[in-house]
């Protein structure tokens, strides 16, 4: 005779616990999951393990500069089909589709700010927009904020963020590394200071170019840097890479970059900085 009966589930079989949706974020480095009101308390990073999650333009330039001290220009620009390009998904189509889910016009914002009360100009790529692929428009945005900080004869500060070129564009962007590089050059000849900021990934056209330009370079922790990705490196040298290459620590380590900064300390080495190379402030 058996003492104990084994419950009935049955009645519950098809009830499951429901979840809302956009309320919780689970870190790829960690598995832990993360409420998104404290995610975003905490700059889009894992208060666990400290992996730094993808951080929109404006929340990064909110977590930058002084309050209420940046303004947008250029704000209306956007690309155009310049080639006509077809294929799977023509591009027209593409830009409306990342204009309606993130908002913005294309993947830059620019604009003069304060940080630390130092007037800058400063731009800030937004991967979330295909990729932050640098386009006519991503180049002539950033061309602009660093001939305006020219005139007005102040520092720039970029960051960068970037799965290279934007191939719908061609050669029309691919020219936007010369136009770029030109106008730091110009800034440089006026002894304006130059800061990048190199975020996860920063990678091909916008490496080669702006990027890697800065008078002083920062990188985001355990942030992907370089040209050419890892798996074309290895299939075209036939050789083995180091353990972390391309990451910003080994590249601190063999002297590319000079800083490897938590977010949570970006806008104080950015104003320690200006500090040092821009010390007057209007």
């Amino acid at each position: 005779m058996a003492f104990f009966k084994q419950p009935n589930f049955k009645a519950n079989r098809h009830k499951t616990r429901e979840m809302p949706e956009g309320l919780w974020t689970k870190c790829p480095s960690c598995a832990d999951v993360i409420h998104n009101l404290a995610l975003a308390e905490n700059l889009h990073v894992c208060s666990k393990c400290g992996h730094h999650f993808t951080m929109g333009g404006a929340d990064r330039i909110a977590s930058l500069v002084d309050a209420d001290s940046f303004q947008e220009i250029d704000a209306d620009l956007t690309s155009v089909d310049t080639l006509k390009f077809t294929g799977v998904s023509a591009y027209p189509e593409r830009l409306k589709s990342y204009q309606a889910k993130t908002g913005l016009k294309d993947a830059v914002v620019t604009g003069p700010a304060r940080i630390h009360r130092h007037p800058v100009g400063i731009a800030v790529m937004d991967f979330r927009f295909l990729a932050a692929t640098m386009g006519s428009v991503v180049g002539e945005k950033i061309t602009r904020i660093i001939e305006l900080s020219t005139k007005k004869k102040m520092p720039v500060i970029i960051v960068c963020a970037s799965g290279g070129a934007r191939m719908y564009e061609g050669m029309l962007s691919l020219m936007q590394m010369a136009k770029t590089s030109g106008a730091l050059a110009l800034h440089a000849a006026a002894g304006m200071p130059y800061v990048t900021v190199l975020t996860n990934p920063t990678t091909a056209g916008v490496m080669a170019s702006y990027a890697s330009l800065g008078d002083v370079i920062i990188a985001e922790p355990k942030s992907m840097i370089g040209f050419a990705g890892p798996r074309v490196i290895k299939e075209t040298t036939h050789q083995d890479l180091p353990p972390g290459f391309q990451t910003a620590e080994f590249l601190e380590k063999h002297g590319l970059i000079d800083i490897v900064t938590p977010r949570r300390d970006l806008r104080d080495t950015v104003g320690q900085l200006l500090d040092y190379l821009a010390p007057d402030k209007k």
